[in-house]
């Protein structure tokens, strides 16, 4: 035999080993998997925010609630605001169900916005689960005489920004669009001299700020009523802000497809995805111990300890929305990407 035959057979036995291999591997139950691996759970930020929290106390109880009960390890991977990690677990993560990712629902209209940087096809994610909404409010000091958006209608008024891309720049820029309210934004403030900011006077508010991300870093400020939330901005009204104005009911038709884009992105707030091709049975698996978890009493009582709020979408919910999302015509996605002009 010579040798070229020799290396081929030698090669078509390797490779076919390797198929054996993957398809035993494929072939094991979900249990069977799960007991042999960790579940690594990486988190599309630093170690300490708001992302990085919910993660933490996710994996600390979904083992439970997963057949195999494997090790969750918790794997941090900031930066370009998330799409880091998102783009590695689109493209060399391993898609065996071993990985999944915490990462920012702001990214999941990258491919509609032409985002050059995403090197992702935000359909093809599976999709686990949201723990929670991210609603967001504006909010005056109390000593202020705004108590409604719509006193500001016509007035000058300033709003700090962390920068031109930031929630708190875009959200007060775009009301000027579709209230005519006269916002000066202010920028340049970190995260916590926004707030602090208001505090002393020298903005007249701070718009497009998570309510449960403002309530949770000042909570004083809501029991002992330091704070006027003036307008919120949710695809759904939050039940305890009955009184407060929801800008998507204060405008046109037209505008209101705008806005409704961006309360889509903000209800899927805290988001949880796996790679493409993971086996549907381990889907099926993550999805209902994600499921579980967030509504286990020791999760929610951990949840509740922090003031870190739990409003749950399932995967299929998120897949929904991810539908709508992207069935917007485009009219209305150039519409969006020209209001919030850089920030897009």
């Amino acid at each position: 035999m010579k040798t070229w035959e020799r290396r081929a057979i030698g090669g078509l036995g390797a490779a076919s080993l390797a198929l054996i291999t993957a398809s035993v591997a494929y072939a094991q139950s979900v249990e069977q998997f799960y007991r042999k691996v960790d579940l690594s759970l990486v988190v599309a930020s630093g170690v300490g925010g708001g992302y990085d929290t919910y993660s933490r106390a996710l994996a600390r109880h979904i083992s439970r609630h997963l057949p195999g009960g494997p090790k969750v390890v918790v794997r941090n991977m900031p930066g370009a605001a998330g799409l880091t990690a998102t783009n590695w677990l689109y493209s060399i993560a391993p898609r065996d169900g071993s990985y999944f990712l915490g990462t920012y629902s702001a990214l999941f209209d990258a491919n509609l916005v032409g985002n050059a940087m995403a090197n992702f096809d935000v359909r093809r994610f599976n999709w686990v689960g949201s723990i929670a909404n991210s609603p967001l409010i504006c909010v005056t000091w109390h000593t202020s005489s705004y108590s409604d958006i719509r006193q500001m209608v016509g007035r000058p008024v300033t709003a700090g920004a962390t920068g031109r891309t930031a929630k708190s720049a875009t959200t007060p820029l775009l009301f000027n669009e579709v209230l005519g309210t006269q916002f000066k934004v202010i920028m340049g403030y970190t995260t916590e001299g926004n707030t602090l900011a208001l505090e002393r006077g020298e903005v007249d508010a701070v718009c497009g700020i998570g309510l449960y991300t403002l309530r949770a870093s000042h909570p004083d400020w809501f029991t002992q009523r330091k704070v006027r939330i003036v307008a919120q901005t949710g695809l759904n009204a939050v039940a305890e802000l009955k009184d407060v104005p929801n800008v998507l009911d204060l405008v046109s038709a037209g505008d209101r497809s705008v806005l409704e884009y961006g309360a889509m992105l903000e209800e899927m707030g805290r988001p949880y995805v796996a790679p493409p091709d993971v086996p549907p049975e381990r889907v099926a698996a993550l999805r209902d111990a994600f499921n579980k978890t967030v509504v286990d009493p020791a999760f929610v009582a951990e949840m509740n300890k922090m003031a870190m709020n739990v409003a749950p979408i399932t995967g299929e919910g998120m897949e929904g929305y991810i539908a709508k999302l992207y069935a917007y015509p485009p009219e209305v996605v150039r519409r969006v990407v020209a209001m919030y002009g850089e920030a897009k």
